[in-house]
């Protein structure tokens, strides 16, 4: 055997055991049978690709209550937009446990059938928006990305990446893509006593924003529709609290008597939110279930 021989023996040998330290490349997920998908990144720098989710959400727009105004605007901006209408991207902001989430994984549960698809996408991967558009753009179904719980501190990379794919690029947004994010902060960055000495005054007594403010509200302005979510009242929490106790299989002399402790447990978390009525509602129908086995 000659040295060239034996180099490219070699060579061969070497290639072999380095593609089986590879991670294998992901099929194409199958979009008619998986509705969610997450992106997610491979270690070692292997690429990224979409994890179908096999358990998504069951959430249905009638388990959202007291959300209506919200509900009813967001589930026509969908139907738009499965039906290839003109359709806006969405920003949903307010108070925590009030929703937000919960509405985005209505609507994949309200419009799936008619080919609506959602991808989840982390804060720290919006970069990869471009390639996630691009991935999609030529498959009949409608993708909604969704970025949850969106905040930025001064100076990521994520909050340019978003900027452009909503409205700063060279290229135009796929017509089969919106972004659906949801937020504590109405402007996705935190505010600060600082940005008020930015503003200035011409002679006819009007504020004029600086830069630091300008940037801030630049983005949540790209989304086309912002809905506003509020701290629920009592009533409306006990509500809440009923409707997922009678899910639960509750009766109705049950979840009467259930009003004082839902109460103490909102009390308990500093909170009258829909998570924590849900979560109230977990517990004491988990509880009534375990007495009626013991008696």
């Amino acid at each position: 055997m000659t040295p060239l021989e034996q180099f490219l023996q070699r060579a061969e040998g070497l290639l072999a055991r380095v593609e089986a330290m590879l991670p294998p490349i992901p099929r194409e997920p199958d979009f008619k049978r998986a509705f969610a998908f997450r992106w997610r990144r491979r270690a070692g720098g292997g690429g990224c690709y979409l994890q179908p989710v096999l358990h998504a959400s069951t959430i249905r727009f009638e388990d959202l209550q007291h959300v209506e105004a919200q509900k009813r605007q967001i589930e026509q901006n969908t139907r738009q937009f499965v039906a290839r209408r003109p359709a806006n991207n969405v920003l949903l902001t307010g108070a925590r446990g009030t929703g937000k989430s919960s509405l985005i994984k209505a609507c994949l549960n309200g419009f799936a059938d008619q080919g609506l698809r959602l991808i989840e996408v982390d804060k720290a991967d919006l970069a990869d928006l471009p390639d996630i558009v691009d991935l999609v753009a030529g498959r009949p179904e409608r993708f909604v990305v969704f970025c949850d719980d969106l905040s930025f501190e001064e100076g990521e990379a994520g909050y340019k990446a978003l900027k452009v794919a909503l409205d700063g690029s060279i290229a135009t947004q796929s017509d089969n893509v919106l972004i659906y994010a949801t937020s504590n902060r109405r402007h996705l960055m935190p505010e600060k006593m600082s940005d008020n000495t930015g503003y200035s005054h011409s002679d006819e007594g009007e504020l004029h924003p600086g830069e630091a403010v300008e940037e801030k509200i630049s983005l949540s302005e790209r989304f086309g529709l912002w809905l506003s979510f509020y701290p629920f009242r009592q009533d409306d929490y006990l509500g809440i609290v009923a409707h997922w106790l009678h899910s639960f299989g509750c009766t109705p002399q049950q979840i009467e008597a259930a009003r004082g402790a839902s109460l103490q447990w909102a009390l308990g978390r500093g909170s009258r939110s829909g998570r924590v009525a849900w979560q109230f509602a977990k517990d004491y129908a988990g509880k009534l279930a375990e007495a009626a086995d013991r008696a």
